[in-house]
């Protein structure tokens, strides 16, 4: 199924773990690693095809994870010809991809390469968020830069809160009343170099609802 621009619908995955590690998997047979990606089927919203991706390729089911993020438009890279078919040249351009970022509510026990008879990885591993695109066949590299970029302001730093709560931050009491009650004087301590932010996840939900601009 290809858009009248010669691009096939597509979607990616960027799987991370609690501690905002990458889920990196070495394509089967190759030196090559990637993210979780395939094609969507005509009838298919993103989601579902994200889904149905995620457990062909890395066994994982909808109560896995909980989607955090996703890009707001496709991105697009060509594939040269040498690596298109002789009989889809001059018709298939390359893909199209909507870029979801997940986060791994299961175990790592959970994942499985071979939930079905055709796997994708024979390999994978917990990677740094901003993996190394050196090892990303050539033609894909610009998309995964832009996906990683767009999808880094999602992080979760639930994390780097609960370290600033744990090092002692406290509230300083007032020295007198306040509207006629004793209370606090709304100054927070905070560790050398902190700042305090607001709930890293509002506004997440928006971008989760925003809905996948469909394939013609």
């Amino acid at each position: 199924m290809l858009d009248r621009d010669g691009f096939r619908p597509n979607v990616g995955i960027i799987l991370l773990n609690q501690r905002n590690q990458v889920f990196w998997g070495k394509r089967i047979r190759t030196h090559s690693w990637q993210f979780p990606q395939g094609g969507i089927d005509r009838g298919e919203t993103p989601e579902q095809a994200m889904f149905r991706e995620l457990h062909e390729e890395v066994g994982l089911f909808p109560d896995h994870v909980r989607i955090v993020a996703r890009t707001r438009d496709w991105l697009r890279y060509e594939v040269p010809d040498r690596f298109i078919r002789r009989d889809a040249r001059g018709h298939y351009r390359g893909q199209k991809q909507i870029w979801f970022l997940l986060q791994l509510v299961g175990h790592d026990w959970d994942l499985n390469l071979r939930a079905t008879d055709h796997p994708e990885f024979d390999a994978w591993r917990w990677n740094d968020y901003w993996v190394p695109l050196d090892v990303v066949v050539e033609f894909k590299r610009g998309v995964y830069e832009t996906a990683l970029t767009e999808l880094s302001r999602y992080l979760p730093r639930f994390e780097q809160r609960n370290r600033f709560l744990r090092s002692g931050m406290r509230v300083r009491e007032a020295s007198g009343p306040v509207n006629g009650h004793l209370g606090m004087s709304g100054t927070f301590e905070l560790p050398p170099g902190a700042t305090f932010e607001p709930d890293p996840g509002t506004g997440m939900q928006q971008e989760v609802e925003h809905q996948a601009p469909k394939a013609p």
